[in-house]
C-alpha cells in the first residue's frame, strides 16, 4: 500500500483498501461516473463525491511530490544537503511546512542580510547572538574597512539584518505567527481617497471603511474587497488584532540572556524589525491566499451545484416545439422544432410597439401551431417576455407554454458549435432554437454553453479559474452520465461528456450514425473507427437506444452484466423482454444466489433497479408557471404583496427570485425560513417555483428585497 493511499485515507475519513483500490482505476484510465457506477465492489460502495475528492487529493500529492524533487535537487546543489534535512523532506507532506523547510535555501534576491554577509559581518551576528559582549562599538569597530562600512553603527545594523533575516526563516516563529493570525486576525478595506467620489467605487461603499475577523469573513464578501482592490478602488490588508503579542512571539525565539544588555537590546530591535518588515508581509500574504482560496472553493461549490441543478432541470421530453425568442422593435423571433429539436420553420413577427402587428402576428402563430402541431411553447424570458407571454394566450387553441432562461442563448447563437449546427441561419435564429430546445432537453442543451455564461455564478470572473473549469467540467460530465445519453439522436458536443468517449470519438460516432444509420445495438460501437475495448467499456453503460432489439441496451446495466441478467430470466423461464419491467417476475428472484467474485450486492442491487424501471430519467416532471399578471414592473411593486417566482440563483447568502418585472429580488438567507438556514441549497433549488413577499423596494438601485418567511 502506498504513502499516497494512507495519507489519502487519513485525510478523509476513507478506508484503506477502497481508497487503493480506486487510486488504481483512475490510473488504469477510468472514469469518476465509471468507477462510482460499475465498480462498487472495488471501492468499497464509495460515491461519486468521495470518489472525486480522491482523484483531488491524488493530484495535490503528485504535485507536492514534484515540488519535493525540485527542492532536493536544489539545496543538493548548493552543497547544503544533510541526511536530516532530507528526511525532514521525505517525510513532509504539508506543503507549508515544507515552504518553511526550503526557505533557507531558497533562492532569493539580493536581501540586507545577504549583503552583510557579503560584508564578512556574520561573525558579529554571532557575538550579538551570545550576549556576552559587554562593549559592542570595541568589537563592532573590528568590522569597520575601508569604503564599504564606515561607522560602527553600520556594522551593528548589517549584524542586525543577519539576526532579522534568520528570525524570519526560522519554522517555529513562523507557525507560532500563523497560529496568531488563526486565532486573531482581522482583514480589513479602505477606500482609496481619490476614487471614493467616482461613480464605479459606489458598489463597493460597505467595504469604504470596514473591518471583521478572516475566520468569519464570508466568500462574497471577500471576493467583493479583492476585486475592489483589483480595481484599485479599495486598500485591504490582513494583520493580528494584537500586534504587540506577535513582536513578543518574534522575541520569546532569541537565545536566552546570557549578561550584556546591550547586545539584548539589539536583538530585541533586530526582532521588532523581522516582524514589521520579514514575517509580518509575508505571514500576511499567505492568509490572504489561503482566505483567497477559500472563498474561491466556496464560490466554486455553489457555482458547481447551482450548474447542477440547472442540467438536471426538468425536461418536456420529446415533443413539437415552437421556440420564441421574444422583442419590441426588432420583432419576436419564431422558430418551429420537431420532436428531435430539429428547425423545420422560422420566421420574425411584431406584436408589439413600435411596429404593433398584432393581428398580423396572431394569424401566423395560430397557422404555426396548426401546420406544425406545435405541442408546446417555449418562451424566452428576457426582454418583452411577459408582453410575448399575455399575446400567446390572446391566441386561439395554444398548448402549454413554458418561460425558458435565456441565459447563454446568445453566447451559443455566436459560437462555433452553433455555426456548425446552423451555418445559413443568423444569430437570432439560433437564439430562438436554443430556447426552444431548452425546453425539451436542458441538459442537452445547456452543454454546449460555456458554464459561466449560462448566469448561476456568483463571482465567477474572480475565482482560479483553471480550477472552476475543472469543477465545472466535472459537474457537467457528472450529470451527463447520471441522466444518460439517447447514442441515436445526441448531438457531437453531448457526446464529449460521455464516459470514455471525449471530442474525437464523439466525432466517431456522429459520422458513423451519419454513414451507416442509427445504431440497433451498443455492440455496434465497436465498429466505430478508433472506439476500442477501453472506451467501450468506459462509455457503453451510460448509452441508451431506445428501440434496440435487446431492452438492456436502453437501460443503465452495463454489457458486461448482461450475461447475469440472461441467467436471471433463464430462471425465471422468461425472456429478458419479459423480465424488463416486470414486478410480479422480478418478485422471485433472489439477488444473493447471483453473487461471483466480480459481480456483487451492490451491482446486483443496481441492476434490479434498472430492471424495474428501464432507462427512467431521474429529473423531476416539467411543471406550468405563471406570474402575478397585475404586477409587470417595479414600479407595480408594494411593500407586503406576496407574489409567485422562480428562483434563478442562488448564492451562499441567500436566492435571487424572478417574481416578473425585469430584475430579480433578492431572499437573504436570513428570510428564507422560519429557522436558522446555514447553506441555502437545503432550502430552495434552482427554477423552484416559490411564494415570496415583497419586504422592500428601492427603485434608485433597482434592488428588491424579499421574503419566504411565514408565506403560504
Amino acid at each position: 500500500m502506498n504513502i499516497f493511499t494512507k495519507i489519502i485515507a487519513q485525510r478523509l475519513q476513507l478506508p484503506e483498501q477502497g481508497v487503493e483500490n480506486t487510486l488504481k482505476l483512475l490510473d488504469e484510465g477510468c472514469t469518476i461516473p465509471f468507477i462510482s457506477r460499475y465498480r462498487k465492489e472495488r471501492t468499497g460502495n464509495l460515491n461519486e463525491v468521495q470518489i472525486t475528492l480522491i482523484s483531488e487529493q491524488n493530484d495535490k500529492l503528485k504535485e507536492l511530490q514534484k515540488r519535493k524533487e525540485t527542492i532536493v535537487k536544489t539545496i543538493t546543489e548548493q552543497e547544503k544537503m544533510t541526511p536530516e534535512l532530507e528526511r525532514r523532506i521525505d517525510t513532509c507532506w504539508d506543503s507549508t511546512e515544507l515552504e518553511d523547510l526550503y526557505l533557507p535555501y531558497k533562492p532569493k534576491r539580493r536581501t540586507r542580510a545577504q549583503v552583510a554577509r557579503e560584508q564578512g559581518l556574520e561573525p558579529l551576528a554571532q557575538i550579538l547572538m551570545l550576549q556576552r559582549e559587554h562593549n559592542l562599538k570595541a568589537a563592532a569597530q573590528r568590522f569597520v574597512r575601508g569604503d564599504v562600512i564606515t561607522t560602527t553603527e553600520l556594522a551593528l545594523q548589517g549584524a542586525k539584518d543577519i539576526v532579522a533575516e534568520q528570525l524570519s526563516e526560522n519554522s517555529q516563529v513562523r507557525n507560532q505567527l500563523r497560529a496568531i493570525f488563526r486565532r486573531q486576525a482581522l482583514i480589513s478595506s479602505k477606500v482609496v481617497k481619490s476614487k471614493q467620489d467616482s461613480d464605479e467605487a459606489q458598489k463597493y461603499r460597505d467595504y469604504f471603511d470596514f473591518s471583521e475577523p478572516l475566520k468569519r469573513c464570508s466568500s462574497h464578501r471577500l471576493l467583493a474587497m479583492r476585486r475592489g482592490e483589483e480595481e484599485g478602488i479599495l486598500r485591504v490588508s490582513i494583520s493580528p488584532e494584537d500586534e504587540e503579542e506577535s513582536i513578543y512571539k518574534v522575541k520569546r525565539n532569541l537565545p536566552p540572556f546570557q549578561g550584556s544588555k546591550a547586545c539584548r537590546q539589539l536583538l530585541e530591535e533586530a526582532a521588532e524589525d523581522s516582524y514589521k518588515r520579514l514575517l509580518k508581509p509575508s505571514i500576511e500574504n499567505e492568509f490572504a491566499a489561503w482566505s483567497k482560496e477559500r472563498a474561491d472553493d466556496e464560490a466554486i461549490a455553489v457555482f458547481a451545484e447551482n450548474l447542477r441543478q440547472l442540467l438536471l432541470s426538468a425536461p418536456l421530453g420529446q415533443k413539437r416545439v415552437m421556440g420564441i425568442d421574444p422583442g419590441f422593435r426588432t420583432g419576436c423571433k419564431v422558430v418551429c422544432l420537431d420532436a428531435q429539436g430539429n428547425l423545420l420553420h422560422h420566421e420574425a413577427i411584431f406584436p408589439h410597439p413600435p411596429v404593433n402587428h398584432g393581428m398580423q402576428a396572431m394569424v401566423t402563430v395560430e397557422q404555426l401551431l396548426k401546420k406544425y402541431r406545435i405541442e408546446a411553447i417555449a418562451v424566452g424570458n428576457g426582454t418583452a417576455s411577459r408582453e410575448t407571454v399575455a399575446f400567446i394566450k390572446g391566441c386561439a387553441d395554444t398548448p402549454p407554454l413554458y418561460v425558458v432562461s435565456e441565459d447563454g442563448a446568445s453566447v451559443y447563437s455566436a459560437s462555433k458549435t452553433a455555426r456548425e449546427e446552423f451555418p445559413d441561419e443568423d444569430v437570432t435564429v439560433r437564439g430562438a432554437v436554443s430556447i426552444g430546445r431548452r425546453l425539451m432537453d436542458p441538459l442537452a442543451e445547456l452543454v454546449k454553453i460555456d458554464p459561466k455564461s449560462i448566469g448561476v455564478g456568483q463571482y465567477q470572473h474572480d475565482v482560479d479559474q483553471s480550477k472552476l473549469k475543472h469543477s465545472l467540467d466535472q459537474v457537467v460530465e457528472s450529470c451527463v452520465n447520471l441522466v444518460g445519453v439517447n447514442l441515436n439522436t445526441a448531438s457531437q458536443h453531448l457526446l464529449t461528456y460521455v464516459s470514455g468517449l471525449g471530442p474525437g470519438l464523439a466525432k466517431n460516432i456522429v459520422e458513423y450514425r451519419k454513414e451507416n444509420g442509427a445504431f440497433t445495438s451498443r455492440a455496434q460501437l465497436k465498429k466505430v473507427p478508433r472506439l476500442g475495448p477501453a472506451a467501450f467499456q468506459q462509455c457503453a453503460g451510460f448509452l441508451r437506444i431506445p428501440d434496440a432489439k435487446n431492452p438492456l441496451d436502453n437501460s443503465a446495466v452495463h454489457p458486461e452484466s448482461y450475461s447475469v441478467v440472461e441467467q436471471m430470466a433463464k430462471d425465471c423461464g422468461c425472456t429478458i423482454s419479459q423480465l424488463v419491467g416486470n414486478k410480479e417476475q422480478q418478485k422471485d428472484i433472489d439477488i444473493k444466489r447471483y453473487v461471483t467474485q466480480e459481480v456483487g450486492l451492490p451491482t446486483l442491487t443496481d441492476i434490479m433497479h434498472e430492471l424495474e424501471k428501464p432507462g427512467r430519467d431521474p429529473r423531476e416532471q416539467l411543471e406550468e408557471f405563471e406570474f402575478d399578471p397585475n404586477v409587470k414592473d417595479i414600479e407595480d411593486l408594494v411593500e407586503g404583496m406576496v407574489l409567485p417566482g422562480i428562483v434563478t440563483n442562488i448564492t451562499n447568502f441567500g436566492a435571487f427570485v424572478d417574481i416578473g418585472v425585469h430584475q430579480d429580488g433578492l431572499v437573504h438567507v436570513s428570510q428564507l425560513a422560519d429557522r436558522f438556514v446555514k447553506d441555502p441549497t437545503q432550502v430552495v433549488k434552482l427554477h423552484q417555483h416559490v411564494m415570496v413577499r415583497v419586504m422592500e423596494v428601492d427603485q434608485r438601485r433597482r434592488r428588491i428585497s424579499l421574503s419566504m418567511r411565514n408565506v403560504e
